[in-house]
């Protein structure tokens, strides 16, 4: 082909980007006019042209930059998950106050536009991840919570490793203090006594194992799929000398062996998956004795909705939150009888301000522990989890909510308190 076939090429092609580009730039300003009228939080837009964007009249609390067009194009297409993917990719930089920033999404309602891209894709992540299989479920577990002690150490409490929703009674000031008041929480739930047995399942590194056989006398077993934790924690109970006094077991928790006088599941039914759930919580009940007292606490939905896609696909592949109703219904089915639920969703807002704060107070160290699994990505996403969280949980439009559900193994006997009382007895 010679050079007059081409010449007209040139020409058009740049013509019609920028017309594409001035739509997309149209639609990007709209969506970000409407979350500045739906948030008091002010904010700036650096766009990929140099133009700029402002909200709220105040100085801004946050500044995102666009570095490319494709960013912008990305967020017009997938909402807030094409905003985060850039920001991961680098191709979109945020300057300031990140909780202020999802701060401003929530207000906006942003998380909640129906995107029937992002359906799909969660759809696909959803059947890639499923924890259907044990295999996959350990595969998944080992994902998260198999970065190895030295990774989480810097930025969760120094009291016991507790990677759950800490417990911020009236007075406490400190995570160390709320995360104890946690364990004291639920441990005073189910009665917690001298000699007694009792398994905890999804245990972590054992925190509760030992302040439950420090402040109780009672007698652990840990339940944990991630084949890491469990060498860490086996390891620490060796080194206490307590391996006649608790052990740690390495199975799914659709496999619990044995049964127990009391049991304590600490955010475990988030990883069940959606069609998993009747057969965790079976073998929650299972593993209890007939009449024993167990705390089940969870996050989960008020109402049936679609788990966030970026977490699951980001963060906790597999994960999969069900709704209050959905886990009382199976615990019912179980016959487990419902004693008491409480709600502790401002606690876990309060919790992960700590981790967020100490997540990025400890970055250098993190990084340093490997820098090529640490890398930038990896902090931006991690940054995006911890702090939208704390926001998601704090959000008056929230659906997402931590519960705490009180169960006893057939019909609670007369000696169970009346109230609640014995809970805040000194």
């Amino acid at each position: 082909m010679d050079g007059r076939h081409r010449l007209p090429m040139p020409a058009a092609a740049p013509a019609a980007r920028a017309a594409a580009m001035g739509r997309v730039h149209g639609v990007l300003a709209r969506t970000l006019e409407e979350v500045g009228r739906a948030t008091t939080v002010p904010f700036r837009v650096v766009f990929a042209d140099g133009t700029a964007f402002a909200s709220g009249g105040a100085s801004p609390r946050f500044t995102l930059t666009f570095r490319t067009p494709r960013a912008e194009r990305q967020v017009v297409v997938f909402g807030h998950v094409g905003l985060l993917e850039s920001y991961f990719d680098g191709s979109v930089d945020f300057d300031g106050d990140l909780a202020a920033g999802f701060r401003a999404g929530l207000d906006a309602g942003w998380d909640d536009v129906a995107n029937p891209l992002i359906a799909a894709r969660n759809r696909w992540v959803e059947w890639r991840a499923s924890n259907a299989s044990i295999a996959q479920a350990k595969a998944n577990a080992r994902q998260h919570y198999g970065m190895g002690q030295a990774f989480y150490r810097p930025w969760l409490d120094r009291a016991g490793m507790l990677y759950t929703c800490a417990y911020w009674r009236e007075g406490i000031t400190t995570l160390e203090d709320a995360q104890r008041a946690k364990m004291d929480h639920v441990c005073r739930k189910v009665r917690l006594a001298p000699g007694e047995t009792f398994v905890d399942v999804g245990c972590g590194w054992g925190g509760l194992l030992f302040h439950a056989h420090a402040r109780y006398g009672a007698l652990g077993t840990g339940i944990n799929t991630t084949t890491e934790q469990v060498a860490e924690l086996g390891a620490e109970i060796a080194r206490r000398g307590l391996a006649d006094r608790m052990r740690v077991i390495e199975c799914d928790f659709r496999e619990i062996p044995g049964q127990y006088d009391k049991l304590l599941s600490i955010g475990t039914l988030e990883h069940a998956g959606r069609d998993q759930l009747p057969d965790v919580v079976r073998a929650h009940a299972a593993c209890l004795k007939t009449g024993g007292l167990g705390v089940i606490h969870f996050i989960g939905h008020v109402g049936e909705f679609d788990t966030e896609y970026y977490i699951r696909r980001h963060i906790f592949p597999g994960g999969w939150i069900p709704s209050l109703a959905q886990a009382i219904t199976e615990m019912e089915r179980c016959g487990l009888e419902i004693l008491d639920v409480e709600n502790l969703r401002r606690h876990y807002a309060l919790t992960l301000d700590c981790w967020a704060e100490r997540f990025d107070a400890s970055w250098e160290g993190i990084h340093a522990l490997d820098p090529q699994r640490f890398d930038e990505r990896f902090r931006r996403k991690w940054r995006c989890y911890l702090w939208s969280c704390a926001e998601m949980f704090r959000s008056p439009k929230g659906r997402t909510h931590l519960f705490q559900v009180t169960v006893s193994k057939g019909n609670a006997g007369v000696d169970y308190p009346m109230s609640r009382a014995f809970l805040y007895r000194p």
